[in-house]
């Protein structure tokens, strides 16, 4: 296993859709892995493979919900069926976003309340989970990952200015820009 460089916006991974997995070999095995290790490092509630690069629609997410169930797992090519995000402007405190792909920055940002995950398991079992908030709102997030979508992409205009501020401030926005979990702690 190995903790793996993400890629910063504007690398050409992250803003083109990602290839299905044609089989589950012990290349897409020791990705999840890698993956894993990456998003716990980093830290994050979830890792799409082409945030490391990797153009495959393969995702990790780790989250404990207020209950305290724990929730991780791989999804691989995921379909996801969501309801109708509520109309309105984000609560900054109940809807901030963050993304290991824009690090150390948050915004507020509108999801389906709801979610529908269908996706494979490393073991090539199909499975569905039926997820409300914060989990509808990581897979959501992960799921755009694999479409070439940011977050910050859905933002509104103030919002995107802003983005569009701090990624020519910060040196991002073209291919190669990344960061190391452990080593450069930008979301921390």
């Amino acid at each position: 296993m190995a903790v793996l460089p993400i890629r910063i916006t504007g690398d050409p991974v992250l803003h083109s859709p990602a290839r299905p997995v044609d089989r589950i070999d012990d290349d897409v095995r020791s990705l999840v892995r890698d993956l894993f290790e990456t998003m716990d490092a980093a830290p994050g509630v979830g890792l799409a493979a082409p945030q490391v690069g990797v153009p495959l629609r393969v995702f990790t997410y780790g989250w404990v919900d207020e209950s305290g169930t724990r929730w991780r797992g791989a999804a691989i090519n995921p379909e996801l069926w969501i309801s109708p995000p509520p109309a309105g402007d984000p609560d900054l405190d109940e809807e901030s976003e963050g993304c290991l792909s824009f690090p150390g920055e948050r915004f507020g940002l509108r999801r389906a309340e709801r979610a529908i995950l269908r996706a494979t398991d490393l073991e090539g079992e199909p499975f569905e989970i039926a997820a409300e908030g914060w989990l509808a709102r990581i897979f959501q997030h992960e799921y755009d990952h694999l479409d070439g979508t940011l977050y910050t992409d859905r933002l509104g205009e103030r919002d995107r200015r802003l983005v569009a501020k701090i990624t020519r401030k910060l040196g991002w926005g073209g291919p190669g820009a990344s960061w190391m979990p452990g080593v450069d702690h930008l979301e921390g």
